[in-house]
């Protein structure tokens, strides 16, 4: 019977991708406007093999003085998560709610750091909440007909 024990272990995150440009540098970083910040999150998951998934969480920073664009940061974190015997009901659940809970903070702390690093004040990202956008999605997938079985997701 011990075949049948649930499993959920996280094998590793890391940092799948990371960006930085400041395309107008130096002359933009002599206006003295204050900046439009716009962030964009995205959430992808896929299996990378038996009972083995890799969860992404992506996070799209683009910071405009004047129309200009000021920097640009994109970074993706990842996760690998061993995911065996649970009901498939509760799949979906697991991979598009408690792994992207779990990799997040990571990708907020290397967002960040980034800006600070280029020299500009950190970008904080504000927590988000998976669970309703899980449900959302889920609502929005019973409304189109196709029975929620998309697990990529974007937050603007």
């Amino acid at each position: 019977m011990s075949d049948a024990t649930p499993v959920f272990q996280i094998q590793r995150m890391y940092l799948k991708d990371l960006s930085l440009e400041q395309p107008n540098s130096p002359q933009i970083l002599l206006e003295q406007a204050q900046p439009q910040v716009d962030i964009n999150l995205a959430m992808g998951a896929e299996a990378a093999g038996e009972g083995i998934f890799e969860v992404t969480v992506t996070a799209t920073v683009t910071t405009k003085v004047n129309d200009k664009v000021l920097f640009l940061v994109e970074a993706k974190q990842a996760g690998i998560f061993e995911i065996r015997n649970v009901p498939e009901d509760q799949m979906q659940g697991i991979i598009s709610i408690v792994c992207p809970q779990m990799v997040y903070p990571y990708l907020r702390a290397i967002v960040s750091d980034v800006c600070t690093r280029a020299g500009f004040p950190p970008i904080l990202l504000t927590e988000v909440n998976f669970q309703a956008m899980f449900e959302a999605q889920q609502a929005q997938a019973a409304a189109q007909g196709n029975g929620g079985s998309q697990i990529i997701t974007s937050i603007n």
